[in-house]
C-alpha cells in the first residue's frame, strides 16, 4: 500500500478545535476519510441539493419512536464486519484502507436503554482504553471543548444524551490525531449508574502512533552562516518523533523566536505541510522558512511627540543604534512605556532604516488620562480614623514629569503635601523625587508641628517590573517644634528641633509577588546619619533591618514571617527629638496593641520611644472556597518591644494574636485584621482592628 499525501490546511483542526489556545496559522493535515473532512479544493465542488444539513448538538432534536429499530452502528459484509467510518480513501488507485476494528460492545444489542427515553437525567463521562502516553493538554482540551462537559449540570433526556456523546467521539478522534494516532477508532455506549444516572463510556482504540519520517525546511539556507544550522538545532524535531500537532507547533514557535532574536526582523515561516505514509505510518513535514535579511537596530521615529519625544524613549530602551534586532527588546520597550503610566495604546513597528542592514523603530502611542483624584480610607484602633485625598498630574512637566498634592485628616494627624517625581531621570528606571510639606501630629506618644523638604534619587520595584535590587538616596531637612514629657511629675516642655538627614535604603527581593506574595524573601536595611540642632548640634545614626520569608504549604496554605531589628546611636534618647525615636504596636508592627504603644512610658502612662527595637510576625495564610476562592483567613502571632539603649536585650516581648481576613481582589488582597494583646501594659486596649490594602509584610 504507497504513500498518500493531504494538503488539507491543517491548521483549520487545531484552530477549530483550540481557538486561541493554539496560534493561528498552524496548519496540520487531517487524515480523514473524505466523508468527515473536506480539503480546499472540495469547497470548489458544485453543491449537493440531495445532501442532508449538518447535524448540530442539541439543535433541533426530534423525540425518538421508541418502536423504531435503531440504524445499526456497524455495516456487515458477508466476509467480516467494518465500520462505516474506518474506510479511508487510498487516494488515486489505491484501495480502500481498513482501521482498526470496532469495538465489540459497541453493538446496539450490548448497549444500555432507558426505561423512559423521554425523561430528563443527568449523566457522567468515562474514558476506556485511552493510550497511557496522552499529555495533559488531551484532558484540558476536552474538557473545554466537550458538548458532554459543556451541558454537564443539565438535566437531558436520552436522545440529547446520545447526540453529546456522537459529537464528542468525533471530537476525541480528532483530538488523538493531535497527538499522532491517525488510525483511531471512537465508540460510546451508555450503562446505567444508579440514581437514574446514564454513564456515557467513551471507548477508546487508539491504533499505532506515527512517527516523523523526512523533515525539510526550504527556504532556511538563505539566513546567514552559520545561523541555518543553528537554527535547525533550535527547530529540534528529530526523524522517529511522533507525528504531534503541538510538538510541531512548538518547533516552529522555537525556530520563529530565534530568528527574530538574531536580528531577522521580518522572518515567517509558513503553514506545515505533513504527507502520510499509512502503510509505513510515517510522515513527512516540510515548513517553508523565509528568514530575509539580517538588520542591527536604527533609530527610534515617533510621528506624535505630545507626550514625549523619539530621544525619550530611546532613553527608556535597552537597545542602542548599531545594536543587533531582537524582537525581546521591542517587547521589553513596549512593557516599558506601559509602566509610565501615560500611554493607553502602543505600536512599535520596525520599518527598514534608509541605511542598509538596519530597522528603524516606529513608535506611536496615544495618551491614556494623564490627571487622577484618588481618596483612601482607613482605621485602625489606637491611630483613629485616617481620610486622604489627592490630586496628581503625570505629566504635568514633559516628559514624566509628575505633580501630586494631597492632604490628610485624621484622628491624630493633619496635613499638607506637595510633590514632584521625575521617572526615568537621565537614565531608565531612575527616579527623581522632590516634596515639601506641613503637618500637624497630636499622637499619645509625642506632639510635632513640623515643616520638611526632602529629595532623593530611587530605583524601586512597580507592579510590572518587580526588581531583585532596589535602593533610594537623598536628603532630609526639617524644622520640628515638639512636646516631650521632661522629669518623673509628667511635666511636658516643647523644643524645637532643626535636623538634617541623609537616609538611604538598599532592599533585595526574591519573592514571587510585589503585593502578595507566595515564596521567596525579603531584606531591606536602612541607615540615616542625622544632624540635629537643639541646644548645640549633635549626630546619631538610625538604622533598621527588614526581612520577611514565605513558604507555601500547599495551592492554598502560605506561612509568613517577619523579624525587624532597628536601632540609634550616637546620642542619648532625652536628646533625640520625640517624632525620630523608635517605637512599635500597629497594624505594620505588632498587632493587638495600639499605634506606637508598646515600650517604655512615661509618667502619663504614654510611650516615650526609644533607641532600639525588636520585632517579629508569624501567620498562616488560608485561602478558602468561598467567594470564588477570592476570601482568605489569617491567623497571626506577633511580638516586640522597644528599648531606651541603643541594643535590644529582648526582655519585656509584648505579644500579640488574632485573626485576619482578606480579600483578593484584582489590585491587591483587602486586608482586616483584628488582633488583641496577649499580656498588654496598664491602658491597652483588649481588641484591636485594622484595616488596610496589602497584606501585612
Amino acid at each position: 500500500m504507497g504513500r498518500t499525501t493531504y494538503r488539507c490546511r491543517l491548521g483549520m483542526l487545531v484552530i477549530v478545535l483550540m481557538g486561541s489556545l493554539i496560534r493561528p496559522g498552524y496548519a496540520q493535515v487531517a487524515d480523514q476519510p473524505a466523508a468527515d473532512v473536506q480539503g480546499l479544493d472540495d469547497f470548489d465542488s458544485p453543491l449537493d441539493p440531495d445532501q442532508p444539513l449538518t447535524e448540530f448538538s442539541d439543535f433541533g432534536v426530534e423525540w425518538p419512536d421508541l418502536e423504531e429499530v435503531s440504524e445499526p452502528l456497524i455495516e456487515e459484509s458477508e466476509d467480516e464486519a467494518v465500520p462505516a467510518e474506518a474506510l479511508v480513501d487510498g487516494g488515486e488507485g489505491q484501495p480502500p484502507q481498513t482501521a482498526q476494528p470496532a469495538l465489540a460492545d459497541a453493538a446496539p444489542g450490548n448497549e444500555y436503554q432507558p426505561t423512559d427515553a423521554l425523561s430528563e437525567t443527568a449523566y457522567r463521562i468515562s474514558f476506556e482504553g485511552l493510550p497511557d502516553a496522552l499529555g495533559d493538554s488531551f484532558g484540558s482540551r476536552f474538557e473545554i471543548l466537550s458538548v458532554l462537559e459543556e451541558y454537564r449540570g443539565d438535566d437531558a433526556n436520552f436522545a440529547q444524551i446520545r447526540r453529546r456523546a456522537q459529537s464528542d467521539a468525533e471530537l476525541v478522534e480528532r483530538l488523538l490525531r493531535i497527538e499522532g494516532y491517525y488510525d483511531a477508532v471512537v465508540q460510546t455506549r451508555f450503562d446505567a449508574d444508579g440514581d437514574e444516572r446514564v454513564k456515557v463510556v467513551i471507548d477508546v482504540q487508539a491504533g499505532p502512533l506515527y512517527y516523523l519520517d523526512a523533515i525539510a525546511l526550504p527556504g532556511l539556507d538563505s539566513a546567514v552562516a552559520p545561523d541555518p544550522q543553528r537554527f535547525r538545532d533550535i527547530f529540534a524535531l528529530q526523524p522517529g518523533e511522533t507525528v504531534n500537532s503541538d510538538r510541531i507547533m512548538a518547533a516552529i514557535d522555537r525556530l520563529d523566536t530565534a530568528m527574530a532574536e538574531n536580528g531577522y526582523a521580518f522572518a515567517t515561516s509558513g503553514e506545515p505541510e505533513l504527507e502520510i505514509d499509512h502503510a509505513e505510518r510515517l510522515g513527512d513535514l516540510a515548513v517553508q522558512v523565509t528568514p530575509g535579511g539580517r538588520y542591527n537596530f536604527g533609530a527610534i521615529t515617533m510621528a506624535r511627540t505630545e507626550l514625549f519625544d523619539a530621544d525619550h524613549v530611546q532613553l527608556i530602551a535597552r537597545f542602542d543604534p548599531g545594536d543587533l534586532y531582537q524582537a525581546s527588546d521591542l517587547e521589553d520597550l513596549r512593557r516599558a512605556l506601559i509602566a509610565t503610566g501615560l500611554v493607553s495604546t502602543i505600536t512599535l513597528e520596525p520599518v527598514v532604516a534608509d541605511d542598509p542592514g538596519k530597522v528603524d523603530i516606529a513608535v506611536d502611542v496615544t495618551a491614556a488620562p494623564l490627571r487622577t483624584i484618588a481618596g483612601e480610607l482607613g482605621y485602625g484602633t489606637g491611630e483613629g480614623a485616617r481620610a486622604e485625598v489627592s490630586w496628581e498630574h503625570r505629566n504635568f512637566f514633559p516628559p514624566e514629569g509628575l505633580v501630586r498634592v494631597s492632604g490628610v485628616l485624621a484622628t491624630q494627624e493633619q496635613s499638607g503635601s506637595i510633590a514632584f517625581r521625575r521617572n526615568n531621570f537621565r537614565r531608565r528606571d531612575n527616579i527623581f523625587n522632590a516634596r515639601t510639606a506641613l503637618s500637624v501630629v497630636d499622637r499619645p506618644a509625642f506632639k510635632a508641628q513640623t515643616f520638611s523638604v526632602a529629595a532623593n534619587f530611587e530605583r524601586q520595584s512597580n507592579l510590572i517590573y518587580q526588581k531583585r535590587w532596589s535602593w533610594s538616596a537623598g536628603v532630609e531637612l526639617l524644622a520640628s517644634r515638639e512636646t516631650d514629657v521632661t522629669g518623673p511629675t509628667g511635666a511636658t516642655g516643647r523644643d524645637t528641633f532643626f535636623i538634617g538627614s541623609l537616609p538611604g535604603l538598599v532592599t533585595y527581593d526574591a519573592s514571587d509577588d510585589l503585593l502578595d506574595p507566595t515564596r521567596g524573601f525579603r531584606l531591606t536595611a536602612r541607615v540615616a546619619p542625622e544632624a540635629s540642632l537643639q541646644d548645640g548640634s549633635f549626630f546619631y545614626v538610625r538604622s533598621q533591618l527588614d526581612g520577611s520569608a514565605y513558604f507555601p504549604v500547599s495551592d492554598k496554605i502560605v506561612l509568613a514571617g517577619r523579624a525587624r531589628f532597628g536601632t540609634i546611636a550616637g546620642a542619648g534618647n532625652n536628646r533625640i527629638a520625640p517624632s525620630r525615636r523608635l517605637y512599635s504596636g500597629g497594624g505594620g508592627s505588632v498587632r493587638g496593641y495600639g499605634y506606637q504603644r508598646i515600650g517604655p512610658r512615661d509618667a502619663n502612662n504614654d510611650p516615650v520611644g526609644g533607641r532600639s527595637l525588636v520585632e517579629f510576625s508569624l501567620e498562616a495564610r488560608v485561602k478558602t472556597g468561598f467567594f470564588g476562592g477570592n476570601l482568605g483567613i489569617v491567623p497571626f502571632v506577633d511580638g516586640g518591644n522597644v528599648y531606651t539603649s541603643s541594643t535590644p536585650d529582648f526582655s519585656g516581648m509584648r505579644y500579640g494574636a488574632g485573626l485576619g481576613v482578606r480579600y483578593y481582589s484584582d489590585f491587591g488582597p483587602i486586608r482586616i485584621d483584628v488582633g488583641t494583646p496577649i499580656n498588654p501594659q496598664p491602658g491597652d486596649s483588649r481588641v484591636a482592628v485594622y484595616v488596610s490594602l496589602g497584606q501585612a509584610f
